[in-house]
Protein backbone atom coordinates (compact mmCIF):
# COMPACT_ATOMS: atom_id res chain seq x y z
CA UNK A 1 0.00 0.00 0.00
CA UNK A 2 0.84 3.31 -1.35
CA UNK A 3 1.30 6.45 1.24
CA UNK A 4 -0.67 8.09 -1.74
CA UNK A 5 -3.07 5.84 -1.02
CA UNK A 6 -3.53 7.53 2.72
CA UNK A 7 -3.24 10.79 1.44
CA UNK A 8 -6.42 10.53 -0.86
CA UNK A 9 -8.34 8.41 1.35
CA UNK A 10 -9.17 11.75 4.17
CA UNK A 11 -10.47 13.98 0.99
CA UNK A 12 -12.71 11.60 0.02
CA UNK A 13 -14.49 11.25 3.81
CA UNK A 14 -14.00 15.29 3.66
CA UNK A 15 -15.81 15.45 0.34
CA UNK A 16 -18.93 13.20 1.49
CA UNK A 17 -19.24 14.89 4.38
CA UNK A 18 -19.51 18.46 2.91
CA UNK A 19 -21.80 17.40 0.58
CA UNK A 20 -24.03 15.88 3.07
CA UNK A 21 -24.23 18.89 5.12
CA UNK A 22 -25.24 20.82 1.56
CA UNK A 23 -27.53 18.48 1.50
CA UNK A 24 -29.03 18.65 4.88
CA UNK A 25 -28.66 22.74 4.86
CA UNK A 26 -31.13 23.06 1.76
CA UNK A 27 -33.42 20.74 3.50
CA UNK A 28 -33.43 22.77 6.05
CA UNK A 29 -34.20 25.66 4.28
CA UNK A 30 -36.59 23.99 2.13
CA UNK A 31 -38.85 23.30 5.39
CA UNK A 32 -38.55 26.46 6.43
CA UNK A 33 -40.12 27.90 3.27
CA UNK A 34 -42.98 25.21 3.54
CA UNK A 35 -43.46 26.07 7.00
CA UNK A 36 -43.39 29.96 6.12
CA UNK A 37 -46.09 29.50 3.72
CA UNK A 38 -48.35 27.05 5.40
CA UNK A 39 -47.96 29.25 8.28
CA UNK A 40 -49.42 32.31 5.82
CA UNK A 41 -52.07 30.29 4.12
CA UNK A 42 -53.80 29.10 7.50
CA UNK A 43 -53.29 32.97 8.54
CA UNK A 44 -55.41 34.14 5.20
CA UNK A 45 -57.74 30.79 5.69
CA UNK A 46 -59.10 32.27 9.23
CA UNK A 47 -58.95 35.42 7.98
CA UNK A 48 -61.62 34.57 5.04
CA UNK A 49 -63.45 32.53 6.78
CA UNK A 50 -66.89 34.46 7.14
CA UNK A 51 -66.32 35.37 3.30
CA UNK A 52 -66.04 31.76 2.11
CA UNK A 53 -69.46 31.08 3.80
CA UNK A 54 -71.14 34.00 2.91
CA UNK A 55 -70.19 33.03 -0.79
CA UNK A 56 -71.44 29.70 -0.36
CA UNK A 57 -74.66 30.81 1.36
CA UNK A 58 -75.33 32.95 -1.68
CA UNK A 59 -74.77 30.31 -4.07
CA UNK A 60 -76.79 27.62 -2.84
CA UNK A 61 -79.08 25.44 -5.21
CA UNK A 62 -80.71 21.92 -4.78
CA UNK A 63 -78.54 20.03 -7.32
CA UNK A 64 -75.18 21.13 -6.00
CA UNK A 65 -76.10 20.81 -2.95
CA UNK A 66 -77.30 17.15 -3.40
CA UNK A 67 -74.17 16.64 -5.52
CA UNK A 68 -71.73 17.87 -2.72
CA UNK A 69 -73.65 15.45 -0.48
CA UNK A 70 -72.97 12.75 -2.19
CA UNK A 71 -69.23 13.87 -2.37
CA UNK A 72 -68.88 14.45 1.02
CA UNK A 73 -70.62 11.22 2.18
CA UNK A 74 -67.99 8.97 -0.55
CA UNK A 75 -65.54 11.03 0.84
CA UNK A 76 -65.02 10.00 4.18
CA UNK A 77 -62.44 8.07 5.35
CA UNK A 78 -64.18 4.58 5.27
CA UNK A 79 -64.60 4.98 1.74
CA UNK A 80 -61.07 5.71 1.37
CA UNK A 81 -60.09 2.77 3.53
CA UNK A 82 -62.57 -0.08 1.45
CA UNK A 83 -60.77 1.68 -2.03
CA UNK A 84 -57.20 1.36 -0.47
CA UNK A 85 -57.55 -2.12 0.83
CA UNK A 86 -59.41 -3.29 -2.45
CA UNK A 87 -56.33 -1.48 -4.44
CA UNK A 88 -54.02 -3.24 -1.94
CA UNK A 89 -55.28 -6.71 -2.21
CA UNK A 90 -55.07 -6.52 -5.92
CA UNK A 91 -51.31 -5.48 -6.35
CA UNK A 92 -50.79 -8.75 -3.44
CA UNK A 93 -52.62 -10.81 -5.97
CA UNK A 94 -51.12 -9.86 -8.86
CA UNK A 95 -47.12 -9.90 -6.76
CA UNK A 96 -46.48 -6.44 -7.84
CA UNK A 97 -44.48 -4.73 -4.49
CA UNK A 98 -44.15 -1.38 -5.88
CA UNK A 99 -47.63 -0.61 -5.53
CA UNK A 100 -48.30 -3.35 -2.69
CA UNK A 101 -46.05 -0.75 -1.12
CA UNK A 102 -47.59 2.24 -2.19
CA UNK A 103 -51.12 1.39 -1.51
CA UNK A 104 -50.15 -0.43 2.02
CA UNK A 105 -48.57 3.55 2.48
CA UNK A 106 -51.60 5.34 1.51
CA UNK A 107 -53.62 3.52 4.17
CA UNK A 108 -51.24 3.89 6.75
CA UNK A 109 -50.66 7.85 6.07
CA UNK A 110 -55.35 7.65 5.85
CA UNK A 111 -55.18 6.05 9.37
CA UNK A 112 -52.52 8.63 10.77
CA UNK A 113 -54.19 11.66 9.50
CA UNK A 114 -57.30 10.41 10.27
CA UNK A 115 -56.48 9.69 13.96
CA UNK A 116 -54.81 13.01 14.19
CA UNK A 117 -57.94 14.83 13.43
CA UNK A 118 -59.81 12.97 16.01
CA UNK A 119 -57.68 14.19 18.60
CA UNK A 120 -57.55 17.90 17.52
CA UNK A 121 -61.29 17.90 16.91
CA UNK A 122 -62.09 16.76 20.77
CA UNK A 123 -59.53 19.09 22.07
CA UNK A 124 -60.38 21.98 20.13
CA UNK A 125 -64.25 21.85 20.66
CA UNK A 126 -64.80 24.05 17.19
CA UNK A 127 -68.74 24.57 16.82
CA UNK A 128 -69.66 23.81 12.99
CA UNK A 129 -70.95 26.81 11.04
CA UNK A 130 -74.12 25.07 10.89
CA UNK A 131 -74.57 25.22 15.08
CA UNK A 132 -76.06 28.88 16.44
CA UNK A 133 -73.70 29.24 18.86
CA UNK A 134 -71.95 32.58 20.29
CA UNK A 135 -68.87 30.40 20.77
CA UNK A 136 -66.63 29.23 18.31
CA UNK A 137 -64.43 27.24 19.57
CA UNK A 138 -65.67 25.22 23.44
CA UNK A 139 -62.75 23.39 24.29
CA UNK A 140 -63.22 19.89 24.98
CA UNK A 141 -66.54 18.25 23.44
CA UNK A 142 -67.26 14.98 22.65
CA UNK A 143 -70.30 16.27 20.20
CA UNK A 144 -69.97 16.01 16.68
CA UNK A 145 -71.23 19.07 16.51
CA UNK A 146 -68.53 20.73 17.61
CA UNK A 147 -65.71 18.67 15.64
CA UNK A 148 -65.28 21.73 12.76
CA UNK A 149 -61.58 21.43 12.81
CA UNK A 150 -59.96 20.24 11.53
CA UNK A 151 -62.51 18.41 9.05
CA UNK A 152 -61.73 14.88 9.09
CA UNK A 153 -62.84 14.47 5.39
CA UNK A 154 -60.19 16.81 3.93
CA UNK A 155 -57.13 15.28 6.45
CA UNK A 156 -57.51 11.64 5.21
CA UNK A 157 -58.52 12.06 1.69
CA UNK A 158 -55.27 14.92 1.32
CA UNK A 159 -53.05 11.99 3.42
CA UNK A 160 -53.96 9.00 0.86
CA UNK A 161 -53.47 11.24 -2.62
CA UNK A 162 -50.33 12.92 -1.51
CA UNK A 163 -48.43 9.39 -0.93
CA UNK A 164 -50.05 8.49 -4.44
CA UNK A 165 -48.55 12.01 -5.91
CA UNK A 166 -45.31 11.33 -4.19
CA UNK A 167 -44.84 7.85 -5.61
CA UNK A 168 -46.21 8.53 -9.04
CA UNK A 169 -46.78 12.20 -10.08
CA UNK A 170 -49.16 11.57 -12.80
CA UNK A 171 -51.27 9.28 -11.31
CA UNK A 172 -51.42 11.69 -8.00
CA UNK A 173 -51.98 14.45 -10.19
CA UNK A 174 -54.65 13.39 -12.04
CA UNK A 175 -56.25 12.50 -8.63
CA UNK A 176 -55.59 15.60 -6.92
CA UNK A 177 -58.95 17.59 -7.77
CA UNK A 178 -60.66 14.39 -5.56
CA UNK A 179 -59.68 15.70 -2.23
CA UNK A 180 -59.90 19.26 -3.40
CA UNK A 181 -63.61 18.43 -3.92
CA UNK A 182 -64.14 16.57 -0.68
CA UNK A 183 -62.72 19.75 1.04
CA UNK A 184 -65.18 22.46 -0.87
CA UNK A 185 -68.31 19.39 -0.45
CA UNK A 186 -67.69 19.87 3.29
CA UNK A 187 -67.40 23.45 3.32
CA UNK A 188 -70.95 23.70 1.13
CA UNK A 189 -72.78 21.38 3.14
CA UNK A 190 -71.84 24.06 6.51
CA UNK A 191 -70.31 21.38 8.13
CA UNK A 192 -66.71 22.54 8.61
CA UNK A 193 -65.23 26.54 7.49
CA UNK A 194 -62.58 27.37 5.05
CA UNK A 195 -59.68 27.42 7.73
CA UNK A 196 -61.26 23.88 9.13
CA UNK A 197 -60.35 22.22 5.30
CA UNK A 198 -57.34 24.24 4.32
CA UNK A 199 -55.97 22.68 8.20
CA UNK A 200 -56.34 19.68 7.68
CA UNK A 201 -55.32 19.25 3.90
CA UNK A 202 -51.73 20.40 5.60
CA UNK A 203 -51.93 17.76 8.15
CA UNK A 204 -52.85 15.18 5.77
CA UNK A 205 -49.88 16.00 3.59
CA UNK A 206 -47.69 16.00 6.29
CA UNK A 207 -48.96 12.74 7.34
CA UNK A 208 -48.36 11.68 3.87
CA UNK A 209 -44.75 13.14 3.94
CA UNK A 210 -44.00 11.84 7.63
CA UNK A 211 -45.07 7.84 5.93
CA UNK A 212 -43.82 8.21 2.83
CA UNK A 213 -40.05 9.35 4.69
CA UNK A 214 -40.42 6.32 7.29
CA UNK A 215 -40.71 4.48 4.43
CA UNK A 216 -38.30 4.88 2.04
CA UNK A 217 -35.88 4.67 5.08
CA UNK A 218 -36.89 1.52 5.28
CA UNK A 219 -36.09 0.24 1.87
CA UNK A 220 -33.17 1.89 1.83
CA UNK A 221 -31.54 -0.06 4.72
CA UNK A 222 -32.97 -3.10 3.68
CA UNK A 223 -30.89 -2.74 -0.05
CA UNK A 224 -28.36 -1.72 2.26
CA UNK A 225 -28.27 -5.04 3.96
CA UNK A 226 -28.32 -7.08 0.99
CA UNK A 227 -25.88 -5.30 -0.91
CA UNK A 228 -23.12 -4.69 1.92
CA UNK A 229 -22.65 -8.92 1.60
CA UNK A 230 -21.81 -8.26 -2.42
CA UNK A 231 -19.13 -5.86 -1.98
CA UNK A 232 -15.58 -6.88 -1.28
Amino acid sequence: MRIADFKCGPKIAFGKCDGNLFVKRRLVFYWLISIAIAAIVIAAAFYFDDAAQNFIAQHQSRSAKNFMRNVSRLGDWTEHFALGITLLAIAWWRSNRKWTRIFLSMLIALALAGAAARVVKIASGRARPSVKTEEVWNGLKFSSNYHAFPSGHTAASAAFFTVLLLANWRIGLACLPIPILVGVSRMYVAAHYLSDVICAAILGILCALIVERLLRRQIENRKSKIEWPAKP
